[in-house]
C-alpha cells in the first residue's frame, strides 16, 4: 500500500485533486473529517474541538488502512489539523505531533496558492492570499524539518492535474494511471 496526502492552504484543490487521482489511479480517497464535524455540529470549531477532530481523521485513515488498498488518498492528516490550531487559537495539543510522525506517508503533495482563486464555501476562512501564503509556509516547514517526503505542486488546475499524475506515477511505478477499481470513503 502506498500512501499519499495531499495538503496545503484552503481553496487549492485537494478535494478536487484527491477525487482526480482515485477516478485515474484507483485505491481509496479519504476526505477532511473537519468538513464533516462542522456540518453536524453547524457552528465553527473551538480549540477544545481540535482533539476531537483530529481522532475523527485518525478513526477514518485508519478503517481506510485496515483495508489495505493498492493506494490510499489522503485529503489530509494531523499536519493540517496542527497548523489550523496554530493559526486560529495560538496553540495545538502536543499529542497530534506525536501520532502524525507514528504513521508512514510515502508522499506529501504540498498544492502551493499560487495560481488558485480562493472560493467561500462557508467553511473557509482565509480569503486573504497572505494567510494561505503563512499556511502553506508552516506546513512546508514541518515537513521539510521533519524529512518527510514531499513535492510542491502549483499552477492552474490543469498543471496542477499533470503533476500529481507524474508523482503518482512514479510512486507506483508506472508510466500510467489505472482504471479506479475500489471505492472511496468519506
Amino acid at each position: 500500500m502506498k500512501v499519499l496526502v495531499l495538503t496545503g492552504a484552503e481553496s487549492t484543490g485537494k478535494s478536487w485533486l484527491a477525487a482526480r487521482l482515485q477516478q485515474r489511479f484507483g485505491g481509496l480517497a479519504v476526505g477532511e473529517y473537519v468538513r464533516h464535524f462542522i456540518d453536524n455540529e453547524q457552528r465553527d470549531t473551538c480549540l477544545a474541538d481540535i482533539p476531537a477532530i483530529a481522532r475523527g481523521q485518525l478513526a477514518w485513515e485508519d478503517h481506510a488502512r485496515r483495508q489495505r488498498p493498492g493506494l490510499l488518498i489522503l485529503d489530509t492528516h494531523l499536519l493540517s489539523n496542527m497548523v489550523w490550531s496554530r493559526t486560529l487559537f495560538g496553540e495545538c495539543p502536543a499529542w497530534l505531533e506525536a501520532a502524525l510522525l507514528a504513521r508512514q506517508y510515502d508522499q506529501h503533495l504540498l498544492l502551493s496558492p499560487e495560481g488558485a482563486e480562493w472560493h467561500a464555501d462557508g467553511q473557509r476562512c482565509q480569503p486573504e492570499a497572505a494567510e494561505r501564503w503563512r499556511f502553506h509556509q508552516a506546513c512546508r516547514q514541518w515537513l521539510e524539518r521533519h524529512r518527510q517526503p514531499f513535492v510542491e505542486i502549483g499552477g492552474d488546475w490543469a498543471s496542477r492535474e499533470a503533476q500529481a499524475i507524474a508523482q503518482v506515477s512514479a510512486l507506483l511505478g508506472n508510466e500510467r494511471g489505472g482504471g479506479a477499481s475500489e471505492q472511496g470513503l468519506v
